[in-house]
Order: structure tokens, then sequence, then C-alpha cells
């Protein structure tokens, strides 16, 4: 194993820990309360998102999925394919685009325009197309990603990450959700044995 390798391992914690502490520096009491508000009311919610964006988007639509806040990720290549059929008026659509210019999502917003659909655009660009599309905006703080050439979506993950794991958290206490209810919908693994216990 090369020192260097080691030596980058032991800065990745520290980055990634660093960014997650100053984030807490960027929350928007006001626009968390709009979009927890959204989500609480929309009958179905559609994430999207490309690249490691994307991927984490299919997680939220799974966090949203395990409180019963049906939610589906929406692929930007198959949404304008007719997958966008699953959004209907009143129901929201979040977005997730590290620079807010993803052109493959725009085509996704003027759909959800045209259709009523809310959106809420999480971004570091708050000047960006999607943020400027959105009817609410949560801004993504990252401060470097861990490789040597700040690029991987490393950091950036993990902070999008954090911001969709406050969005459930808040959700969580504002509907009321019981363990009971989780029960029901995991029973599968360890989690579902001890919940069913």
């Amino acid at each position: 194993m090369k020192k260097e390798a080691l030596e980058m391992a032991k800065q990745a914690y520290i980055t990634e820990s660093e960014c997650i502490a100053e984030m807490a520096n960027y929350f928007d009491e006001e626009a968390y309360a709009k979009a927890v508000e959204l989500l609480k009311n929309a009958e179905r919610i559609g994430t999207s998102g490309c690249g490691h964006s994307g991927i984490i988007c299919q997680h939220f639509a799974h966090l949203m999925c395990c409180i019963e806040q049906p939610a589906r990720f929406i692929s930007p290549a198959e949404g304008p394919h007719g997958a966008t059929g699953f959004l209907q008026q009143g129901d929201v659509m979040v977005f997730a685009s590290r620079g807010g210019k993803t052109k493959e999502l725009m085509v996704l917003v003027d759909i959800c325009k045209k259709k009523g659909v809310k959106i809420i655009t999480v971004t570091e660009n708050l000047e960006s197309p999607l943020a400027e599309a959105a009817d609410v905006v949560l801004k993504q703080y990252v401060n470097r990603e861990t490789d040597k050439y700040n690029c991987q979506g490393t950091t950036s993950s993990t902070s999008l990450a954090v911001i969709f794991h406050v969005l459930q958290t808040m959700l969580i206490e504002e509907t009321g959700f019981k363990n009971e209810q989780f029960a029901l919908v995991h029973p599968g693994g360890a989690v579902g044995e001890r919940l069913n216990k």
C-alpha cells in the first residue's frame, strides 16, 4: 500500500466530517419548512438527478417510501419518454444538481411546470436555472471532494444524502409517523425482526 493512499484515506474522513459540520451553517429554516410542507401534502413524490446525484435521489425516494410518503425515482432518460406520467398536479418533484445546470433535468422541469407539479431543487448554485425554476431551493454545501483532483462525487454525495436525511427526519415529526407503521412495511432483515418482536 502506498503511503500516499493511506494519507488520503485519513484525510477523506476529515474532509467529509468537516463538510457535514459546516452544512449546519447553511440550514435555512424557512426553506426547509416549505419543502417539508410540500412533501407532506403531496400524494406522490418524484426525484431526479444525474450521476451521483441521481443515485442519492434514488436513496431519497426509498427514504420517503419508508415513512409512507409514496415516491419514485424518475430517470432523466425515461422522464421525457412517459415516466413523468407518474406525477399529477399538486405532486412534488425533487431535483438534485450540484451546479444546477444539468441539461437533462431541464426537460423534466418544463413538464413539471406544465403539469402543475411543485419543484424542490437541491443545489450549490442558487442562481442556476434549476434553482430559478424551483418553488423551494435548498442550499447544498461542499468543501471539496475527497480525491486529490477534487473531481469525484464523494463529499458532494455525502452532502446531498445528509440534506435528504434531514428532510426525512423532519417529515417523521411533522407527519407523526410511528415505528409501528414502519414495522408493517419493513418486516425484513434485522431491523424488521427487532421492530416486530
